[in-house]
């Protein structure tokens, strides 16, 4: 491939299974010594931190899913006691939940091998419309470009008529963020009088935080020219698998180690089947081991004919647990939760659905007070959700007192992927 990442990304099956058992070895023995979390986690096991010394050792730990994390930073904040605190952190970010992230080096590959498996470099104008406002993406999507040479517009999330001006005035050559805000911002300079395809010169687009559902991709690449690429990650872990040119599967990142595990009994599914992504990313900073990240996934083992030899992951089947993902941002009970709280303890529900190519949220709300459902109620409402959940509802439903029953979920998902 002769690229900057060549190094790595031809090693045979032995050597990377080798170089990334020792650096596993090696972050588990600095995490006990550093992180009060960690040595509490293996002391209450019986485990000796030299007994972990490859990926298949790590089952012997529990799958520390987003909720545990929250519940964890909320007991010992603001990092649950998984940080190491004799490294300086250059940043930290925050999602949903909340959680605290803090932020991997600069000098750090994130998200660079996807920007340069997809053909970015130093020739192109990439328009970065992730947020740089708290989270994690823009910053982290914008270090990647940067690493491989592109000119980043941060554009973030601005509006779609400023994101038509930048593409134009600009001659941004790639996209970077969610498929849905790229078809809004091709509706938008059909509106301004523009032919997207004749007019600008964008050729590109790398999607992460909501899927890019089939009939979406046809569209950009065969109505618009645009080259289309998938990225996988999560905020707590960075990026972990990324799309080729031949599009045949997510090839997993060098510096994660990734089990695809039985939901229910965190043990290893057999090689191919189906199971949860669970994520250790191997680093010196934060000691968050066996992340389940509720997605679905199964391993692909064959190699890929563009050269890289890392396993890839076979898209995203489907999701664990009742955490969901809106609009790239995860909203969870414990959010919800502390909605009701702040609501009296009104009882509600979320489900989540699609309309096209769109996230849907709506809330079902009871009407157990005579001032739900007011104008200054809703408005309230919906401020005090957005600040506690990040994305903003659509739709409203007020239900008689007591049609949501205590023993349905708190969130519904109603997607078919």
């Amino acid at each position: 491939m002769n690229n900057l990442f060549d190094k790595k990304e031809s090693w045979g099956k032995r050597k990377r299974k080798s170089q990334q058992d020792k650096a596993l070895a090696e972050m588990v023995k600095l995490g006990y010594g550093k992180s009060t979390r960690l040595k509490q986690m293996l002391d209450d096991a019986g485990i000796n931190p030299e007994a972990i010394k490859s990926r298949e050792d790590l089952e012997c730990l529990p799958v520390s899913s987003r909720e545990k994390l929250v519940d964890m930073e909320l007991q010992q904040p603001p990092f649950a006691g998984l940080e190491n605190p004799d490294i300086p952190i250059d940043r930290i970010f925050t999602s949903p939940g909340p959680v605290y992230e803090p932020h991997l080096s600069e000098t750090d590959y994130l998200w660079a091998r996807a920007f340069f498996a997809a053909g970015l470099g130093p020739s192109d104008i990439a328009l970065n419309a992730f947020s740089y406002h708290l989270v994690a993406a823009g910053l982290t999507f914008h270090t990647g470009l940067r690493r491989v040479g592109a000119t980043v517009v941060p554009s973030g999330a601005s509006s779609s008529q400023i994101q038509v001006q930048l593409i134009r005035d600009l001659k941004v050559t790639a996209y970077i963020g969610t498929p849905s805000f790229l078809k809004a911002i091709i509706e938008k300079s059909k509106e301004m009088g523009f032919d997207f395809k004749k007019d600008f010169l964008v050729k590109k687009a790398c999607f992460a935080a909501e899927p890019l559902l089939p009939d979406l991709r046809r569209m950009f690449e065969n109505e618009y020219g645009i080259d289309t690429y998938q990225m996988y990650g999560a905020t707590e872990v960075g990026d972990v698998a990324y799309e080729c040119s031949e599009k045949k599967g997510w090839h997993i990142c060098e510096e994660t180690i990734v089990e695809i595990v039985d939901p229910v009994t965190g043990k290893n599914v057999p090689e191919g089947e189906l199971g949860e992504i669970v994520v250790t990313r191997l680093n010196n900073i934060f000691f968050l081991l066996r992340f389940g990240t509720g997605d679905l996934s199964r391993v692909i083992t064959e190699p890929c004919s563009c050269g890289r030899t890392s396993y890839r992951l076979a898209g995203i089947a489907g999701r664990v647990g009742d955490a969901v993902k809106v609009r790239g941002l995860f909203v969870a009970p414990s959010q919800l939760k502390m909605l009701q709280a702040k609501f009296n303890n009104l009882p509600l529900q979320a489900v989540v659905s699609r309309s096209g190519h769109e996230d849907v949220l709506k809330l079902r709300i009871e009407k157990i007070s005579p001032e739900i459902g007011s104008a200054s109620w809703e408005e309230n409402f919906k401020k005090v959700f957005r600040e506690i959940c990040t994305v903003g509802i659509n739709h409203l439903e007020y239900l008689n007192a007591g049609e949501i029953k205590t023993e349905e979920k708190m969130i519904v998902d109603q997607r078919q992927y």
